[in-house]
């Protein structure tokens, strides 16, 4: 069997990967030891994202003719590839929250809805917040005048009803 043919099942596994992913962010793991690796696997798992290490030339062949094929100048030495296909800022997110606390982690760049960034704009892909995060505050900002309005409209019925026990004990005395 020739070599190529042994390795186009990793081709197409990291081409089903991709497909249909919103995002993908390189790194190079380089120095990071297996607990914290462990633990940043564990974090990027909890968040929906896929995080894997395959050759450098297998992604590149996975990859080509697809919206993530503008990394492939990033493909050299150690890399280790995050791709989430539900929030697309959960890689950069979860990846540079980690490079804070480990400085062997760098993040190399990535694509994030069909556009390339390089270091610096995959960070600031990572100050957006999530999807869920977004919703919350959506609801919150629909729920806030909501809620103003009933607070003020009680406040009134409770002054009214405080208002006419108030006048009720100085209308006995004169009856």
């Amino acid at each position: 069997m020739a070599k190529v043919e042994l390795k186009q099942p990793v081709v197409d596994e990291i081409a089903g990967l991709v497909d249909g992913a919103q995002s993908m962010v390189l790194v190079d793991y380089q120095g990071l030891t297996v607990d914290d690796e462990t633990k940043l696997r564990k974090s990027l798992r909890e968040a929906g994202v896929t995080y894997k290490v395959y050759k450098n030339t297998l992604i590149k062949r996975a990859i080509k003719d697809t919206p993530f094929e503008s990394v492939s100048d990033l493909l050299n030495g150690p890399t280790a590839v995050a791709v989430s296909k539900d929030d697309a800022t959960a890689p950069a997110r979860v990846l540079c929250e980690a490079a804070k606390k480990n400085e062997k982690l760098e993040i190399k760049g990535g694509v994030v809805e069909g556009k390339f960034y390089d270091q610096a704009g995959i960070g600031e892909i990572a100050k957006i917040p999530s999807r869920e995060e977004l919703l919350g505050r959506l609801l919150g900002s629909i729920q806030s005048p909501i809620a103003n309005f009933a607070r003020v409209i009680k406040q009134i019925a409770e002054k009214q009803d405080g208002g006419e026990e108030a006048a009720a004990p100085e209308a006995a005395p004169e009856a």
